[in-house]
């Protein structure tokens, strides 16, 4: 069994399954297989094995199972709570030095079995005989029996064509129809007219709940269906074979179990294939401008430039949605069928990145925004954040190219530009004016010189010294423009000038004032995330 990090191992899993982390050595310890622990401790345990605690709740079993790892140096312990987050048990941990993970409670062990397995498998690509795709779908037939267990019933997952991924244990009480799709690994095509009869595919190309299909053909028995989706995509259905119509709160307990289903299949199509996760090494390559880059560009064919780094960032709150919109985005980034958009991608620190050619996102191209919105709607609502980089004519200028674009994702982000998405090309201003703000605050620049006095006299008396003062600098000392900003009278502007300063002497005159003021003003109105800083905005 191949070894890797446990940090990587739970990079892979996913925050929606493996959350709280109590490593004490840090997680860049190797692991190696999953073990399920016994009650009686008498399993088979190797150095770096991970162990599964599975259905442990009891305060003293938990201790003796850890007390039992940290002894043959377990690689981490996987417990749910309460066990999990006990304070003696994490106090016992942290003293063993040995790694302790919480999985969620919704997660079912099966799964979790599957998951760490298939991830293990995954990256040494193990060919025991049936090669990867044995290993690839060993991972749903975890899944397979742990939705049965939800439903009560024997299941299958199909993918849109109606071949079959992987079923459930129990198909014995299924029917003949069942019995030639398992076999034959495909729904047989007289039962899938009856199905196209019936309306089932349109159902589930459209719907999201569960779909019920009563038994009309000879041999076979009522199904419950349900759609799996991502991003407005279909990836396939989960199929029950069920005795009659379901109670609700059952038929809805079965739905819900499509959100874990197509994060499986997003995850399983992106880190079941040895060559995606060579490609995703080599996109990071050329974006980090690693050693090495030339020949991963080469490889990737960007041979001609020039390109464009494109950077989406997702918003949502919920860690296991992010990362099936992320996952989403990328298989739509790296497969657009049908479109003109085909681009070497990758999932980096949170963010998916693409590389594309310029002409596709030149702003002003007849299709860029068309490109764009077709992307934009790829993850569902909200829509992510797309950002795209400038111009690469050059292998080392990609490097340059995704800075420019996580510089314009960091705008998007925090609402300094109102959008959700932008090019580099047309705020680079704004880029700038965040950096000379970010500068500013770390040597505290905004707070040196007489700009304070006029901050701290707004402040005490109602005046608009520092708003006036912004305008005029502007409008490089023109009343008329400066008035135009501030939507006041001229002659107001002026009295206003004058009355500044009675507050401060300031030596107008002088270039090197204007130019460090302005600079200063520039820094305070930047310097706050979302927004413009209300104290020196442009406003009467």
């Amino acid at each position: 069994m191949p070894v890797m990090s446990l940090q990587r191992l739970l990079d892979s899993v996913g925050p929606a399954v493996l959350s709280g982390v109590c490593a004490p050595g840090g997680t860049a310890v190797p692991v190696g297989d999953v073990v399920i622990a016994e009650p009686d401790g008498g399993f088979d345990l190797r150095p770096g094995d991970v162990v599964l605690g599975v259905n442990l709740t009891d305060r003293a079993q938990a201790l003796r199972l850890l007390s039992l790892c940290a002894e043959r140096s377990a690689g981490a312990l996987l417990l749910k709570a309460p066990a999990a987050v006990d304070e003696t048990v994490v106090t016992a941990a942290s003293a063993a030095g040995l790694p302790l993970v919480q999985v969620e409670q919704q997660a079912g062990w099966a799964q979790v079995v599957s998951l760490l397995r298939a991830v293990l498998d995954s990256e040494g690509y193990v060919d025991s005989g049936s090669g990867t795709a044995g290993a690839e779908a060993g991972d749903l037939f975890g899944l397979a029996d742990a939705i049965a267990a939800v439903i009560d019933a024997p299941v299958t997952i199909e993918d849109r064509s109606s071949r079959v991924l992987a079923y459930s244990a129990r198909q014995e009480r299924g029917d003949e129809a069942r019995v030639a799709t398992i076999m034959g690994r495909h729904v047989p095509d007289e039962v899938n007219a009856h199905f196209r009869r019936y309306g089932v595919f349109h159902k589930i190309a459209q719907d999201t709940g569960p779909i019920y299909v009563p038994a009309v053909v000879e041999g076979t028995k009522p199904r419950l269906v349900v759609p799996v989706h991502a991003g407005g995509d279909v990836l396939g259905s989960i199929w029950a074979i069920v005795p009659g119509p379901v109670p609700a709160e059952r038929a809805e307990a079965f739905a819900d179990t499509a959100a874990t289903a197509a994060l499986h299949l997003l995850r399983r199509r992106a880190g079941a294939d040895v060559e995606r996760l060579v490609l995703t090494d080599m996109v990071a390559t050329v974006l980090h401008g690693q050693e090495g880059a030339a020949d991963a560009a080469r490889r990737l064919g960007l041979t001609t430039g020039p390109w464009r780094v494109i950077a989406v960032g997702v918003r949502c709150e919920d860690d296991g949605e992010a990362e099936r919109q992320r996952l989403t985005v990328w298989e739509r980034m790296s497969r657009f069928r049908g479109s003109r958009l085909r681009s070497p991608a990758a999932i980096v620190g949170g963010v998916v990145y693409g590389i594309v050619p310029a002409e596709r996102v030149a702003p002003g191209a007849d299709d860029g925004p068309g490109w764009l919105e077709t992307l934009r709607g790829t993850a569902g609502r909200p829509a992510p954040l797309v950002a795209v980089g400038g111009l690469a004519a050059s292998v080392p200028g990609l490097a340059r190219s995704r800075e420019q674009a996580d510089d314009t994702l960091d705008l998007l982000r925090t609402g300094l530009i109102a959008r959700d998405q932008a090019v580099h090309d047309e705020v680079w201003a704004t880029v700038v004016l965040r950096h000379v703000a970010r500068s500013a605050a770390a040597t505290r620049i905004a707070g040196v010189g007489p700009l304070r006095q006029l901050v701290d006299h707004d402040r005490a008396h109602g005046t608009n010294c520092v708003p006036t003062l912004h305008a005029w600098l502007e409008a490089m000392g023109d009343p008329r423009a400066a008035a135009a900003r501030l939507h006041i009278h001229p002659n107001t502007l002026r009295h206003r000038m004058r009355r500044l300063q009675d507050v401060v002497a300031l030596p107008l005159d002088d270039p090197e004032v204007r130019t460090a003021l302005l600079l200063q003003l520039t820094a305070r109105q930047y310097s706050t995330e979302g927004g413009p800083d209300d104290t020196v905005s442009a406003s009467a």
